[in-house]
């Protein structure tokens, strides 16, 4: 049975969504089956991380609802074997209820081994329903006060999900020294254990606008990263990067 792993954050701008991409293309470079479930509804971005962009024509409440199978409704990536996306709807059903997104999960848990799932910034509807199936989550944080607070806020309605962990993205070490701030600091602010440090890197917004996976790209700064966290999603000891 496949994992489905909820990638969040307390607010927006943070990076989940360049970390969700990164890390599932890493997971089908490892041979993994991999299904990325964008429900950032009305703000979709998955696909252009991915490199499919406008490529699904149905989405993930076409399957809750049955309107769809959700073999017909994923869209496989052209390169990447193993990667496949199940796009957001552009609004909010009014039927789509957390019992038919845990239906859909428990389906894709059969047909794949990670599921991964781009949860939409807040703490609205949108982000009930990404979580209410979830084995894992990950909280996505930058080094900012407000950011870190906001993702303590997130912990605090993860109640029943027994693994959570925090990511720090967009990381410089430069301002971690003028700041005179650590990671350690950051994992104390929000309460979680580490899975990942990501460094601030071009190549994601590069990898974005060419419509190519980042970790497609070689293996360095935030592509390396995205590598390390999937492999530590696998079970393996990896040492946690550090930003110089």
């Amino acid at each position: 049975m496949g994992t489905v792993i909820a990638i969040t954050s307390g607010k927006g701008g943070t990076g989940k969504t360049s970390i969700a991409g990164g890390t599932a293309a890493s997971l089908a470079l490892m041979d993994r089956r991999v299904l990325c479930i964008d429900m950032d509804i009305g703000l979709r971005n998955l696909d252009i991380t991915l490199g499919l962009n406008d490529r699904a024509l149905m989405d993930f409440s076409d399957v809750a609802l049955g309107r769809c199978p959700l073999a017909r409704a994923a869209v496989e990536h052209p390169t990447l074997k193993g990667l496949s996306l199940l796009t957001a709807p552009m609004t909010m059903p009014a039927s789509l209820t957390p019992d038919k997104v845990r239906a859909l999960l428990d389906n894709a848990r059969s047909m794949y081994d990670y599921i991964l799932i781009d949860s939409p910034a807040g703490l609205g509807p949108g982000f009930r329903l990404a979580i209410c199936g979830a084995d894992r989550v990950i909280v996505v944080a930058t080094n900012d006060t407000s950011s870190l607070r906001d993702a303590q806020r997130t912990v605090t309605e993860l109640e029943g999900v027994r693994q959570v962990h925090l990511v720090m993205n967009r990381i410089q070490a430069k301002l971690l020294r003028r700041l005179r701030a650590t990671i350690d600091d950051a994992m104390d602010a929000a309460g979680l254990p580490l899975i990942g440090v990501v460094p601030e890197d071009p190549q994601v917004i590069l990898c974005a606008n060419l419509g190519q996976p980042l970790t497609t790209r070689g293996k360095r700064g935030a592509a390396l990263a995205c590598w390390n966290i999937a492999r530590r999603l696998e079970g393996h000891r990896v040492p946690i990067m550090r930003i110089r």
